[in-house]
């Protein structure tokens, strides 16, 4: 029987370099990559998702901290797309109604941080219909220019 080899974090890292040979050029001329085992890429790559990881962590604080949370975003998107509080909440096809939730689903997840899960519950629908309003309510908000904070 074959031995498996076992690929962990120093491996990728051989096989990207070209080899052995390729490490230890890098290392003679003084390269080096900054790496973390639970990141895969190159050493810029790894250095910018913690930082944007960072990023949206600060600003999902900010909001919560100025007083956002699920209620005050379905009050954004009854205000920006001109549909009664209730009908952002409602259930239907309605095209109206779909745009408001999506929105309600996009910035709630993508700006505040709200679980998938939590949204299903509370919205009476699967967890994969959340995750198509949130790409729906995506494009919405870049068709129609919308923010949830006024700017």
């Amino acid at each position: 029987m074959p031995r498996r080899s076992r690929i962990d974090a120093a491996g990728v890292l051989h096989h990207i370099m070209g080899g052995w040979e390729g490490v230890k050029a890098l290392r003679q001329e003084k390269v080096y990559q900054r790496n973390d085992e639970r990141i895969l890429g190159d050493g810029d790559f790894v250095e910018c998702v913690p930082a944007s990881a960072r990023e949206a962590m600060e600003k999902r604080y900010a909001l919560r901290s100025s007083g956002f949370d699920l209620e005050r975003v379905a009050s954004r998107v009854s205000e920006v797309l001109g549909v009664e509080p209730e009908e952002v909440w409602a259930q239907g096809k309605y095209r109206r109604i779909v745009e408001a939730r999506s929105l309600l689903c996009y910035w709630s997840v993508r700006e505040l941080g709200i679980p998938l899960s939590f949204l299903a519950r509370k919205l009476g629908i699967s967890v994969p219909s959340v995750s198509e309003s949130v790409l729906r309510g995506q494009r919405i908000a870049e068709e129609k220019d919308l923010c949830l904070t006024k700017t």
